[in-house]
């Protein structure tokens, strides 16, 4: 097995190495540091021409960041292009469109047809049944992954009312881990930046024997203790990756679950109507 990589990430060696560069190291430097991410597919003689030095210049400048070579530089910053870091997304190619309405379009569009076309009818109604029928349904995710909970909680919401986001502000997860019973559904969304101990979290609520729902995106392995594991393309051509089929999945689940729960949805959406009309909040 390789052993993990215990160096500094690669723009902190970069910046440490500033105050030492030689005039041309320097103009390589700079050409690196606004998208480092690009040095994954660039080799060191096109390195050398963009920047306008030589391939003996660009050898220099890595060696002077403490690497053997050109290649163990470029797979280390391939490791960290892979870990989802946002300078390492980045693309000198495609910044300049990546911001254009036309460009987000198409890439959305792709990665809704990549997620939605993996998806059947019968699997989303199982998933969908199962929702409806759960003693209560947990909701967890972390970092930008808790956006996420929180809307899949508001829209399940409008049709039952046991599910809750777990873990609350102030509190930890293993609380109401231990609440978690075979007749519940848990949902866990694992977007990407995911924090390190997340496959460990999952492993826990799986013991607990609920009917598990991960939702990730398509770089992660496919979790085979779960029950139903979810891959949704993310693929951007910022540093910010596109989260459109996310957000279509939430509410294909929902809008299943509104359909299957059928007159019983319609009184309590029908009961949360009258309320809000009684206190004048809409």
């Amino acid at each position: 097995m390789t052993p993990p990589d215990t160096r500094p990430p690669f723009l902190t060696l970069v910046h440490q190495c500033l105050g030492s560069f030689h005039p041309m190291e320097r103009r390589v430097a700079d050409f690196v540091i606004d998208f480092p991410g690009d040095m994954a597919s660039y080799g060191a003689s096109e390195l050398a021409r963009l920047a306008g030095v030589s391939n003996a210049t660009v050898n220099r400048f890595i060696q002077r960041l403490g690497y053997q070579d050109y290649e163990e530089a470029r797979r280390h910053v391939r490791a960290e292009r892979e870990s989802g870091s946002p300078l390492f997304l980045a693309s000198r190619r495609a910044a300049a469109d990546a911001d254009r309405p036309a460009a987000l379009l198409a890439r959305a569009s792709e990665n809704l047809h990549k997620t939605l076309a993996r998806l059947s009818e019968d699997e989303v109604d199982r998933m969908a049944a199962a929702l409806l029928a759960a003693r209560r349904i947990w909701v967890t995710g972390f970092r930008s992954s808790q956006s996420f909970a929180t809307y899949f909680r508001w829209q399940i919401f409008q049709v039952k009312e046991d599910i809750q986001v777990v873990p609350p502000a102030g509190d930890t997860l293993g609380q109401y881990a231990a609440s978690m019973t075979p007749r519940d559904v848990v949902v866990v969304f694992g977007l990407r930046r995911r924090p390190a101990g997340l496959r460990e979290v999952v492993t826990q609520i799986v013991q607990s024997g609920a009917q598990v729902l991960y939702v990730t995106d398509e770089e992660i392995a496919r979790h085979s203790a779960v029950t139903w594991h979810i891959h949704c393309h993310c693929a951007s051509d910022s540093p910010l990756d596109d989260h459109s089929a996310v957000m279509a999945v939430c509410h294909l689940l929902a809008a299943r679950v509104l359909a299957l729960a059928g007159p019983q949805a319609r009184e309590r959406l029908s009961a949360i109507e009258s309320r809000y009309d009684a206190l004048h909040e809409l």
